[in-house]
């Protein structure tokens, strides 16, 4: 097993991020949406934890992340922000809570950090989205833009498909990015955009760049955390890389659970309280009485 060395132990913040990008140390962001998947991550030594909307696809089984609603991602956050001791947390605000208007992107912006306890939000768009992102950062609410393929905007786009191939694409993918950027985001994703276009948005914006499925120039890069410990069992995007097989293993687990348990394997003497009666011969009700006695023993070991 490799050892890790988290470099500090501080809250990572907004200003880290730049200052980590000032001396060209990359960014490494990943998703997460429970407390105990935050603790582990968290540990590992990420510097950035998303709660994605993503978690309409992993976790709720929906084939886009367009059904996710606000207190749902509330929900998500607070249970991310128990398990986090030092990645600086970001909440994606989801399907239609910042659309609609400034003034309710700010209201939803407003909840998600007070009652979901993240240090930042999330939104997608580019140059219409720059006078929401402009109002928000006003109000002391940081934020990550994100352009390219927009997962929200999937049915426009006509699918999960690679944005900025053709010319005039990657320049409205640019210019969307240069006004996300000039509009206060303190860091902007670049999801699926070939390679070069990703390094030549890095280099020409004031502010980090997250890459996924945008090559490997970008200041920093991020996974779903599912497909990165191998726990989706589907066919996963290109631009992923598998660091762990767990959904094979958890299977396997299980598999030997559930024989342990057929065979009368599990429990055994250690994982149970007071003397194991014979199997052949069946405790009278004084027995079992006698073997749990309440407070003799504690429950965790």
């Amino acid at each position: 097993m490799s050892s890790h060395k988290v470099p500090s132990t501080a809250r990572v913040t907004v200003q880290t991020l730049r200052a980590m990008t000032s001396r060209s140390e990359r960014i490494t962001m990943v998703t997460a949406y429970d407390s105990t998947f935050a603790r582990m991550l968290d540990e590992g030594g990420a510097d950035v934890i998303l709660v994605g909307d993503s978690l309409g696809m992993v976790v709720q089984g929906q084939d886009t992340t367009l059904p996710v609603t606000l207190d749902e991602m509330i929900y998500h956050c607070r249970a991310v922000a128990r398990g986090s001791k030092r990645a600086h947390l970001v909440g994606d605000m989801p399907f239609m809570s910042y659309q609609v208007s400034p003034e309710e992107a700010m209201r939803n912006a407003g909840r998600l950090m007070a009652e979901g306890g993240v240090h930042s939000v999330k939104i997608e768009g580019g140059a219409e989205m720059a006078d929401t992102v402009r109002r928000l950062v006003g109000a002391g609410i940081p934020v990550m833009g994100h352009v390219g393929l927009t997962p929200q905007s999937v049915h426009a786009m006509g699918g999960f498909k690679v944005q900025g191939k053709r010319e005039e694409d990657a320049q409205r993918v640019l210019s969307d990015a240069k006004a996300i950027a000039d509009a206060g985001a303190y860091a902007v994703v670049l999801e699926g955009v070939p390679s070069q276009l990703a390094s030549r948005i890095t280099a020409e914006l004031p502010v980090p760049t997250i890459g996924i499925g945008a090559g490997p120039h970008c200041d920093g890069q991020v996974l779903v955390c599912y497909d990165l410990l191998g726990l989706t069992p589907e066919r996963v995007p290109k631009f992923v890389r598998k660091y762990e097989s767990f959904f094979e293993r958890g299977t396997a687990a299980m598999a030997r659970y559930r024989e342990h348990v057929r065979e009368g394997a599990f429990p055994a003497a250690a994982e149970s309280f007071g003397k194991i009666p014979e199997r052949s011969t069946p405790a009278s009700g004084d027995a079992i009485q006698a073997a749990a006695v309440p407070g003799s023993e504690p429950v965790q070991g």
